[in-house]
């Protein structure tokens, strides 16, 4: 396999551990500066230049994009997945991850376990907010800090709509998040390449420090995960679009709550602290998928007019219910069934045989005009309006009947 690791730090520890993984497993693998890239689409098919040149053939790559360079590092990711060349994290997966509302907006679709978290921009919607969350004291954060950096605790409310306000007034967009107690000072990070979980350690903060980031003085321990950390870590990775992630969560009472799901974690603190060779673990995934290089299913199954993928719900009132696949009628329409989703599991290409059920939701291919026929009219949300008093509708009628004056 050859390998390209985009990063601009090639000395840092992750790098050189991706590198030395990467070569002794026989792989030809370089280092290159993600900046140095220019994105050649003056020909019959995407390209890329590096350094000026043309850029030789690899197999996959290996994004390490830093904060500061996400637009133009994702930008090259998206040209290498245009080039069919494989990648662990998409460029999408990136983006997504990259900024904190979005990866919220993303999870919470899914069930995932998070802390309550809120977002506004008007000064007056600020306490509203924090009385959604649960009060005070919540956790501020700003939508792009990395390792700690712009999360703060306020202790109270007025505390806290100070610095909201503040922070707002430099332009800066933050989330609103309850302060989980009971997790104090602690969080987990689950490493996750594939569909497994592996490595995860627990982070301890230093002190009186809320934040248990490595980077601020915080100190790491090796834990086994339960199946409900590991399942939440993994779904919440794939969900993201990444293939290699660390998934931050927080030791909350009624099970795992989600904070984070970075793309470019660090492995010096997780490698120390488990004694595992994660590195060699993320090389060996992406050896056994070259062949599958990621590809957006929608751009490519939309190309044909008339066609497209789209999700339809189960209704429960639906003729659907209770028939099996065969038996749906999809095939007769030109619709294909991808992927079942029925609750938190998720069928891949089910069989004509699964029996569908009030609630499950069906990733389609096929014509569009046979889909949208099958969506139900959406329900209007009608404002409630209360009616007048019996006293009020007779002044009404009143003044309708009333002659009018003419005027001069």
């Amino acid at each position: 396999m050859k390998l390209a690791i985009l990063s601009r730090a090639p000395h840092a520890y992750s790098t050189q551990r991706l590198r030395s993984a990467a070569e002794n497993r026989g792989h030809t693998v370089k280092v290159l500066n993600t900046l140095r890239f220019a994105i050649d689409l003056s020909g019959d098919e995407p390209d890329l230049q590096y350094r000026g040149r043309l850029l030789s053939d690899y197999d996959a790559i290996l994004p390490r994009i830093g904060n500061s360079i996400t637009y133009y590092g994702t930008a090259v990711v998206r040209q290498f997945e245009q080039m069919d060349v494989y990648t662990p994290n998409t460029a999408n997966g990136i983006t997504n991850s990259r900024d904190k509302l979005r990866a919220t907006q993303i999870l919470s679709r899914h069930n995932i376990g998070m802390p309550r978290t809120a977002f506004v921009n008007s000064r007056a919607d600020v306490r509203m907010a924090i009385e959604r969350v649960g009060g005070a004291p919540v956790v501020i954060k700003l939508l792009e800090g990395t390792q700690g950096i712009g999360v703060i605790l306020a202790p109270e409310a007025k505390i806290a709509e100070s610095i909201i306000e503040t922070l707002h007034s430099t332009k800066q967009n933050v989330l609103i998040q309850s302060f989980i107690a009971e997790s104090r000072g602690r969080d987990i990070r689950a490493l996750v390449v594939g569909d497994r979980v592996v490595a995860a350690m627990r982070r301890v903060a230093s002190g009186d420090e809320f934040r248990s980031n490595v980077h601020r003085g915080g100190t790491v321990e090796k834990v086994a995960l339960t199946p409900e950390f590991e399942e939440a870590a993994v779904r919440s990775a794939q969900i993201m679009g990444l293939r290699v992630a660390g998934v931050d969560m927080l030791e909350g009472k009624d099970g795992p709550l989600v904070m984070e799901v970075n793309s470019s974690p660090g492995l010096e603190g997780i490698e120390r602290a488990t004694g595992l060779d994660v590195a060699g673990a993320i090389i060996d995934f992406i050896d056994n998928q070259v062949a599958f290089p990621e590809i957006d299913v929608r751009q490519r199954l939309t190309v044909s007019t008339g066609y497209g993928v789209a999700e339809l719900l189960v209704h429960t009132n639906a003729d659907l219910v209770g028939k099996t696949l065969r038996d749906s009628g999809l095939g007769d329409r030109d619709i294909s069934v991808l992927t079942l989703h029925r609750g938190a599991s998720v069928i891949p290409n089910p069989r004509s045989g699964v029996v569908l059920e009030a609630g499950d939701r069906l990733l389609c291919f096929g014509r569009l005009e046979e889909m949208r026929s099958m969506i139900p009219d959406r329900r209007k949300r009608r404002a409630k309006v209360r009616k007048l008093p019996k006293e009020a509708q007779e002044a009404l009628t009143e003044s309708e009947t009333a002659p009018v004056a003419a005027t001069q």
